[in-house]
């Protein structure tokens, strides 16, 4: 299924290395980044398949680590309190990755580079969008945002403008937000579950690889994220995505037309 060339194998140790560092310093976009890299390179369904373990790692970690709280705390706590947005996240995301296999993978890349292209420019202008802390809008943004995700890996953009307004500890939006984008990995995980058991025993080594060196250097970040000014990476980011954007929608349009 994935090409074994060592420059292609190398390109992807690269980009997961480098996607992780700067998430670790700026706490942005692994996910988005690596999906938007890698679908410039193989067809969505397959970079979505080499997406799903590092960041199921990444999302596990941010989301039952740290706060105070032991794993099983974090797991009950957050849990408890936002079950009904994260079983949202989790059918939406069944939807969403539903789609990779049902639709012409080229309407799903337009989708993600408008959703890169909303995600660069609501960055940019500094702007939070909020929407209203409502039962029936937590419902809608659920499942919106798990569709999304599901199909292209960028929940977040969707989930964050909910979170937003439901919450005002960072800590406490990280924490859910990650739930939800662990629950869409899961989601992932069974519906592409048929090309996932494919895969051969060298590409599982490299996708084992990939999530180990993921976590390094995304540890290798956090500890950096003292002494580097972190706006600048936000920017160089915000930087990259827009490149890879206009990359991934080029690549759309020029399928569709």
């Amino acid at each position: 299924m994935l090409d074994s060339d060592n420059t292609q194998t190398w390109l992807l140790l690269a980009i997961f290395a480098f996607a992780s560092l700067l998430h670790g310093i700026s706490g942005l976009g692994v996910t988005l980044v690596t999906t938007s890299a890698l679908a410039s390179i193989y067809p969505l369904p397959q970079a979505i398949v080499l997406v799903i373990f590092p960041s199921l790692l990444l999302n596990a970690m941010t989301w039952l680590s740290g706060g105070g709280r032991s794993l099983w705390q974090n797991f009950s706590y957050y849990g408890r309190r936002y079950w009904l947005l994260a079983l949202m996240s989790l059918l939406g995301s069944l939807l969403g990755a539903k789609l990779l296999l049902w639709v012409d993978s080229a309407y799903i890349l337009l989708v993600l580079a408008l959703v890169i292209g909303f995600y660069v420019i609501t960055s940019l202008l500094g702007k939070q969008i909020r929407l209203p802390n409502t039962q029936p809008m937590l419902i809608i943004v659920g499942i919106s945002a798990g569709i999304i995700g599901g199909a292209t890996n960028a929940m977040s953009t969707i989930l964050m403008m909910y979170l937003l307004s439901a919450s005002d500890d960072k800590d406490t939006i990280a924490k859910v937000g990650n739930m939800c984008y662990f629950l869409g990995k899961i989601a992932q995980i069974i519906v592409l579950r048929e090309p996932i058991m494919a895969l051969s025993g060298s590409e599982w080594q490299l996708i084992v690889l990939l999530s180990l060196l993921s976590i390094a250097a995304l540890l290798i970040g956090i500890r950096l994220r003292r002494y580097l000014p972190q706006a600048r990476f936000r920017q160089l980011i915000l930087l990259i995505l827009s490149v890879l954007g206009i990359r991934v929608g080029w690549q759309a349009l020029s399928a569709l037309f």
